[in-house]
């Protein structure tokens, strides 16, 4: 019995051991990931300053790409998450208000966030989609750059990001996205934007820039980007788009009411998208329809 003990308390020790030392391993590799310093050359843009373009810009950050819907409508920035397990996470308040990036970002620096996935120092932030931002045509880009440094101060001061034991866990098993930095090819040339205009190419990017696949899987044939978050809808013509109509995907974008008489759940922003142009909704439209028909991926 005494032999049967001893054995028995080695194994949990040894097992302990293995666990304290995959704890630590997990928290060190996640930290490299997230204080590595990136370096990187950033496009020459000029940002405008006229009213047409700062008005593009509104339209782009505030309908298209809906920043609002993570950083307030104000941008003020929102907590994303407050939790001792997963950590401490906060969107950047974008003002030159106290707590804002605004007040202390050059151009450069703007540019490095939208198209490199990092902050001012270098280090990659956690849940920007600049893998889907840097799409972005450089006039595009600009105009966006524009106005947001037109917004008001708003004084907002958020602690500074804090991934928890969970978060760096799933993190380094791969269960969380990779950081956007990481998904990002630095060196490969950013694609030209193609001219505006209700054409399947035109609708592309404005799916990429608008960051569908985040919500809706890289093959928009649903997904989710947190298993507390509803799921996306298969959006290629296999999904229930299949058996719309472009007036449908019109109205249905316009008043959140499906054909069916169903209505969007609240996490899809159509209260946003609903601002689009018509040219813009169908570019999307022929974009979508043109995709091969893939069975739902959830």
């Amino acid at each position: 019995m005494k032999r049967l003990l001893k054995w028995l308390g080695l194994t949990i020790g040894a097992l302990l051991v293995v666990l304290i030392v995959a704890a630590i391993g997990i928290y060190v590799i996640a930290g490299q990931r997230l204080n590595r310093t990136y370096s990187f050359t950033t496009p020459a843009l000029v940002i405008p300053t006229d009213e047409a373009a700062i008005a593009r810009g509104k339209h782009l950050v505030e309908t298209v790409s809906e920043c609002t819907g993570c950083h307030a409508a104000d941008f003020s920035g929102r907590a994303f998450w407050e939790d001792g397990m997963m950590g401490y996470l906060y969107s950047a308040n974008l003002t030159s208000g106290a707590g804002g990036i605004g007040a202390t970002y050059s151009d450069e620096d703007w540019i490095r966030v939208f198209i490199h996935g990092v902050n001012k120092d270098g280090r990659p932030l956690v849940l920007m989609p600049s893998h889907h931002y840097r799409n972005y045509s450089d006039e595009d880009l600009a105009a966006m750059i524009a106005y947001l440094k037109t917004q008001p101060p708003v004084d907002s001061v958020h602690p500074a990001p804090k991934l928890g034991p969970l978060s760096r866990t799933l993190l380094t098993l791969g269960a969380l996205p990779p950081l956007p930095a990481e998904r990002i090819d630095h060196d490969a040339p950013r694609p030209s934007a193609p001219a505006e205009g209700p054409t399947a190419d035109y609708g592309a990017y404005l799916v990429q820039v608008a960051a569908c696949a985040e919500c809706h899987g890289d093959a928009l044939a649903g997904g989710q980007a947190d298993p507390n978050e509803p799921a996306g809808a298969n959006l290629t013509p296999g999904g229930r788009l299949g058996d719309w109509t472009q007036d449908d995907f019109f109205n249905t974008i316009r008043t959140g009411v499906r054909p069916d008489g169903t209505t969007l759940h609240e996490f899809m922003p159509w209260y946003k998208y609903r601002d689009m142009s018509d040219t813009e909704l169908e570019a999307i439209w022929h974009y979508l329809e043109s995709l091969e028909a893939l069975p739902s991926a959830l």
